[in-house]
């Protein structure tokens, strides 16, 4: 994404014209809190006391984010999360089944924590994504303090390791709010499926949008 466009994805999130995705919104449902021992202790401890869950036509999706997420400033040019910084833990994912992450790998089913980060600016990933805005999938094991800070070499390294490839990461990605509902999940022009949530963060309320099933296109 160019940095001219910025201003106006930024602008998506606070002002949206009706879309698709206002005519099939709905709630999800609310969990209760995550109890799954695969997920560390003080990973836990940090997030909300409910989670939500969207259905989707491979089993459900759960979400619980974390209660206060650190906010800061992504320098990063075309980052639509600019108060997000790189490695943050931002929440935990369950799959009932098996999944596909963005670029269509498998995630076999189970629990993994969500770490933001930026798609890099190469001509390697360019126009793969709508925004160089994602989270990582990480399995809950290898990933067990709230407050870890990985460099981009291990945070991919540790995500590669979900879809077995060793070299990949597992991402799933944060798109603009296409509605000014919260929290709420709705299909986009291309099939995605999305769950947009006010995220709690130390600096306020930030609505953003997961992409939980969908693929980049073809």
């Amino acid at each position: 994404m160019r940095p001219a466009l910025l201003p106006l994805c930024l602008l998506l999130v606070t002002a949206v014209p009706a879309t698709r995705a206002q005519s099939n919104a709905a709630r999800p449902e609310q969990i209760a809190a995550l109890a799954d021992s695969s997920v560390s202790q003080p990973i836990r401890s940090q997030l909300e006391p409910n989670g939500y869950r969207v259905p989707t036509a491979e089993g459900p999706v759960d979400v619980w984010f974390r209660a206060g997420v650190p906010s800061g400033k992504n320098p990063e040019p075309g980052a639509i999360y600019d108060k997000l910084t790189e490695s943050t833990l931002v929440g935990v994912v369950r799959f009932a089944k098996d999944s596909r992450d963005y670029k269509g790998e498998r995630i076999p089913a189970g629990t993994y924590t969500l770490r933001y980060e930026i798609q890099p600016n190469d001509g390697n990933h360019l126009g793969t994504a709508p925004t160089r805005d994602f989270l990582l999938v990480l399995p809950a094991d290898a990933d067990t303090d709230p407050n870890a800070t990985y460099a981009l070499e291990k945070l991919v390294q540790l995500s590669s390791r979900v879809n077995g490839s060793n070299k990949h990461p597992t991402p799933l990605n944060l798109v603009a709010p296409e509605s000014n509902s919260f929290p709420v999940y709705y299909k986009d022009d291309e099939d995605h499926t999305i769950l947009a949530v006010q995220l709690k963060t130390a600096s306020g309320l930030l609505p953003i949008a997961l992409v939980v099933k969908g693929t980049a296109p073809q």
